[in-house]
């Protein structure tokens, strides 16, 4: 007799998802879905790998890994209304005083979405094109082999802490949030990853495509209502203190897949493609 396997979901061990995981790691909910999911943490341009080889099922991908094969579950984001934070192009003024003078980028390439959008910036909008190579996310030793470095995710938090030891040690630096930038130039949210699904799959799981998305939104929901726990958590993970975490995961952090974001990742894509920095994807596919 078939037995309908789990969905294998590839999730990221970030602060900014761990809002969306709520009732994948907390009881009541996380018992009931361990009984239709089966997940593995890793890191988000590995989550993308999982899904387009199809070692993993659903996967939290950023939206440069998006192809016309993988459905996107609505619902949830990650993304930022203005300024994120977490996405940091550092400037070396002693290499570059301003943007258009950048030659050379130091990538920390924990995220696709974040190195395509940089190079957007500067193909698409500044008309320049530096070169990229991937680094370790440490900003000074990046910065020693580079004009700029960009540093993602829990990194560029760390960073904007050590905002004077970074600037001792290589010199003054230009502190470019590419989320403002982004939102600047266009006027729309900077979107960086969403859930997505190889719909293909959920024929053989014990989870349907209504079932997935409720799973999905009411886990952001009761997260976003335990932020006091949530930061309880982090701060025990992260040297940061309190107050940042909390304002990161309720101001700098937007989790809802509304249409301003749906609008920015069709633009996204569009100016990505058209930069080379993309292959082209018209308009994301909906669960």
């Amino acid at each position: 007799m078939f037995k309908p396997a789990r969905l294998r979901v590839a999730a990221i061990d970030f602060l900014n998802p761990a809002p969306l995981m709520w009732d994948f790691e907390y009881p009541p909910c996380a018992a009931e879905l361990r009984r239709r999911y089966a997940l593995h943490y890793t890191a988000p341009s590995v989550c993308a790998a999982a899904l387009a080889s199809g070692a993993a099922d659903l996967g939290l991908i950023p939206i440069a890994a998006l192809t016309p094969e993988l459905a996107v579950v609505p619902g949830c984001t990650i993304a930022s209304q203005r300024e994120v934070r977490s996405i940091l192009l550092l400037v070396r003024q002693s290499a570059a005083k301003s943007l258009p003078e950048v030659r050379s980028v130091a990538a920390d390439t924990a995220s696709r979405s974040s190195v395509a959008y940089a190079q957007v910036l500067f193909r698409y909008f500044l008309k320049t094109s530096p070169t990229f190579f991937e680094h370790t996310a440490d900003p000074v030793a990046m910065l020693e082999h580079a004009d700029a470095a960009l540093v993602i995710g829990d990194p560029a938090l760390l960073a904007r802490e050590r905002r004077d030891e970074i600037e001792a040690a290589v010199g003054p630096c230009l502190w470019v949030d590419l989320a403002e930038e982004w939102h600047e130039r266009t006027g729309l949210p900077w979107v960086a990853a969403v859930w997505a699904v190889r719909p293909q799959a959920l024929s053989s799981t014990l989870v349907d495509a209504a079932q997935l998305s409720l799973d999905l939104q009411t886990s952001r929901d009761h997260g976003l209502g335990h932020i006091d726990a949530l930061v309880d958590e982090w701060v025990k993970r992260l040297p940061l203190p309190a107050a940042t975490i909390r304002t990161y995961l309720t101001e700098n952090i937007h989790y809802l897949l509304d249409d301003a974001c749906i609008e920015s990742i069709t633009l996204f894509r569009r100016l990505a493609f058209a930069s080379d920095v993309l292959p082209p994807l018209d308009r994301p596919l909906f669960l």
